[in-house]
């Protein structure tokens, strides 16, 4: 298993910044490789990516989420990735801090290559930058979803998955 984190400040309030990444649909825009993201309802979600060069589809829950300060989700089929992003003041005050944490589990050789060359590490970089450059540019998100999800409303796993 390998583990990410990165964070960036984005120029815009809290919610701003929250709102927009509660649109998961709108993730392709800034997302090097996502190629769609399915909102099925509240808590889950079905995505497909190219991830080094490989399709990759997999559907993800959201297993813990407060607005303003949290959406924690893990994968429940396909590839295999768990992770957080937290939003928080940016102490200097100059907007949001917006952290990614993110386990995942490289498959075949080529991601395996790509993980131990820090690839994936590189492009969460470079997602977290664009996202920065979309909604600044913007300033406003295109939609928010101000619910919140609790451990106790998740669907327990899966064993046969």
């Amino acid at each position: 298993m390998s583990t990410i984190e990165k964070t960036i400040v984005v120029e815009v309030p809290v919610r701003t910044a929250y709102d927009q990444w509660t649109q998961f649909e709108s993730f392709p825009k800034f997302m090097q490789g996502v190629e769609h993201v399915k909102q099925i309802d509240d808590k889950h979600l079905h995505w497909s990516a190219d991830i080094a060069g490989v399709h990759r589809e997999w559907d993800a829950e959201i297993v813990h989420q407060t607005p303003d300060e949290r959406i924690t989700w893990r994968a429940t089929d396909g590839t295999t990735n768990d992770g957080t992003v937290s939003f928080a003041p940016d102490p200097t005050g100059r907007g949001t801090r917006v952290t990614l944490q993110m386990e995942f589990e490289p498959e075949g050789i080529v991601e395996k290559v790509g993980d131990a060359l820090k690839i994936v590490d590189k492009r969460t970089e470079g997602d977290l930058e664009r996202f920065k450059e979309f909604i600044e540019a913007r300033g406003v998100e295109t939609g928010g979803w101000r619910g919140a999800v609790s451990p106790s409303d998740v669907d327990p796993p899966n064993p046969a998955l």
